[in-house]
């Protein structure tokens, strides 16, 4: 415990007074010339430097200070990830306010709650499908002043304000003298807040969740220790600002480390994106990883089979040396010339054909990544470590590092971090990563936050004698049988997607005699998996309907069986005809399970699994 303190103190006086505003200050004046943001722009990138970008973002401060933003007041967001979201995020909080990033799938009422709840003034919209969202729901916001869009602001409606304009304003009122904007944004403090994101919920209204300089500085100091990057790297920004994985790792850490960001517009452009980056630090959800190992599959699969057998053999070796490498392993000399050998000879230039040849930190969380997809990407030697943390908790608490690693588990402790396992195994976690409380909800934020500061991350785990924890599930997801078994809807669910043809699983059996499934195609591999057994069909529904489809779920199901206990064990199961995302509601924003939303939508279907 004395030695986790002497961390913790060591960090804080790290990090002491730091603001947002005061680093970008000096790395751009240290790094003027560094490139700090790069956007797509025909076959090639527009790109800032750090200086122009902080001239950018005191030029949006101070247009926001002409409108009225008066500071502490929230200025909402909804785009894509590109330059213009940063910097406008900055400037809001160079002017003193607070940057709120809204998730773009969340329907209109939801837009409507989050933005009254926050007490948005201004927000800043990315285009005509973002001001469709929020139409609907404008009159009901009338606290909200001015909404600031980026492309095609509609034309005649005094409450909208195109981008170019917004800009002109800011540079007038730089033009006419600094000292205003330069006042605002020093007056900025380490305890005030940085932003409000709203976790996404898998039920009722989503939860707003202030976190300050400190928190977020103190998360990019253990993370920076954690990871130990170079300084100047490369890193692509895809998944959305509300997400506080992204928002920690390609907003606040780069100003840190001097980062080269690239955005990624559109999901769909993530693997060429990987290919011209070629970043050396990459984030990924399950289900990101999950289709990226799905798409690799189906390339192999179209190669003859002398070729499959050496990617086979070539990937063995890697899963020997990535597993051998964990916290306790050895690494012996044999296992070193294996994994040399298919590296020079296969795995490197499968690495450098996804973009992955210079990457140094992979990683993912927010959701149990499945063993398979884990083992899949060690075979081409990359380290896909887990890392755990919560909106909550700023991000990532725990975390494995590419030196010091277990599979299966979400790391250890960050550097001045206290990790505890209470009675009924949930993980509790005291450091100043925790955020202060709900915005708005000071029951839930009593609940969430006890008398001594630990915080109650509703989730069962356990932590080994080498001090890495696990997760088990959500506290109030577990399933308890009819028998009193308790079980892991997660664990049975990790097993199922294994199968490259299954795209998502829910595991339900709470007071039920055994556990059930619901079942979803992968709806990128499914398709390649029928066309390579000259299976015909037309869509998705088809094609779950379908005999050999069928027998081969059947399959994948009872090898998920094989490695569970008999209590866990799926008995009967459901093979649904649609993809589920976070646009149909089965999914949140961040790719987790919305249980009772699949629950209710599928109850019919779940009921008929029960009878004989």
């Amino acid at each position: 415990m004395a030695e986790v303190l002497e961390v913790r103190a060591e960090i804080e006086s790290q990090i002491a007074g730091r603001t947002v505003c005061e680093q970008l200050r000096q790395v751009a004046a240290d790094h003027p010339d560094s490139p700090a943001y790069s956007d797509p722009e025909g076959e090639g990138w527009r790109t800032l430097t750090y200086a122009e970008a902080r001239e950018r973002v005191l030029t949006i401060a101070a247009a926001f200070a002409e409108l009225g933003l008066e500071p502490g007041e929230a200025v909402a967001l909804m785009m894509v990830n590109r330059g213009e979201h940063v910097l406008a995020d900055l400037g809001a909080v160079h002017a003193g306010g607070v940057g709120c990033t809204i998730y773009s799938t969340f329907a209109a009422e939801q837009i409507a709650f989050v933005a009254a709840d926050v007490g948005a003034r201004y927000a800043v919209l990315g285009g005509p499908a973002d001001v469709d969202r929020w139409m609907p729901v404008l009159d009901q916001l009338t606290e909200l002043r001015r909404i600031i869009v980026l492309d095609g602001a509609p034309e005649g409606d005094e409450r909208f304000l195109p981008w170019a304009d917004f800009l002109a304003l800011g540079e007038r009122a730089l033009a006419a003298g600094r000292a205003a904007v330069d006042a605002r944004w020093q007056a900025v403090r380490a305890d005030d807040t940085v932003t409000v994101l709203y976790t996404s919920g898998t039920t009722g209204m989503p939860k707003g969740v202030p976190l300050t300089h400190r928190n977020v500085f103190y998360e990019v100091a253990s993370t920076d220790r954690l990871t130990t990057l170079p300084v100047q790297g490369t890193q692509i920004s895809y998944l959305t600002y509300a997400h506080i994985a992204e928002r920690v790792l390609s907003l606040y850490l780069p100003l840190m480390k001097v980062s080269h960001v690239y955005f990624c517009t559109d999901l769909a452009n993530l693997g060429a994106t990987l290919g011209q980056v070629r970043p050396m630090m990459f984030f990924g959800v399950p289900r990101v990883w999950e289709k990226m190992m799905a798409r690799l599959q189906a390339v192999l699969a179209t190669q003859p089979e002398e070729q499959q057998q050496q990617v086979r053999q070539a990937m063995a070796a890697g899963v020997a040396y990535v597993e051998a490498g964990q916290h306790g392993g050895t690494i012996t000399p044999e296992i070193q010339a294996a994994y040399d050998q298919a590296d020079k000879a296969l795995l490197s230039v499968v690495r450098a054909m996804i973009g992955f040849d210079q990457a140094q930190w992979t990683a993912t969380g927010a959701a149990p990544l499945p063993g398979e997809v884990q083992r899949f990407f060690a075979g081409l030697g990359l380290k896909v470590i887990d890392v755990y943390g919560m909106t909550e908790t700023t991000g990532a608490f725990t975390g494995n590092s590419p030196a010091d690693y277990k599979l299966g588990t979400v790391g250890r402790a960050e550097p001045g971090v206290e990790i505890r396992i209470a009675e009924d195994g949930e993980i509790l976690t005291r450091s100043p990563l925790n955020t202060g409380g709900y915005l708005n909800r000071p029951e839930e934020s009593t609940a969430l936050i006890d008398e001594d500061g630990w915080l109650h991350t509703g989730d069962i785990g356990s932590i080994d004698e080498d001090g890495f924890v696990r997760v088990v599930d959500r506290k109030k997801e577990l399933i308890i049988t009819a028998g009193g078994e308790n079980i892991s809807p997660a664990n049975i669910e990790s097993h199922l997607k294994e199968h490259p043809l299954i795209g998502q699983a829910l595991a339900y059996g709470d007071g039920r005699p055994h556990p059930v499934a619901v079942l979803t195609l992968d709806a990128e591999l499914a398709p390649g998996w029928a066309q390579a057994r000259g299976i015909a069909f037309s869509s998705l529904a088809e094609l779950a309907q379908n005999g050999e489809v069928l027998k081969e779920v059947e399959r994948a199901v009872e090898a998920a069986n094989a490695k569970l206990a008999r209590v866990q064990q799926v008995k009967r199961w459901a093979l649904i005809g649609s993809e589920w995302t976070a646009e149909t509601a089965e999914l949140t924003p961040s790719l987790k399970l919305k249980r009772r939303v699949i629950h209710a939508k599928y109850a019919d279907v779940i009921e008929g699994l029960y009878v004989d």
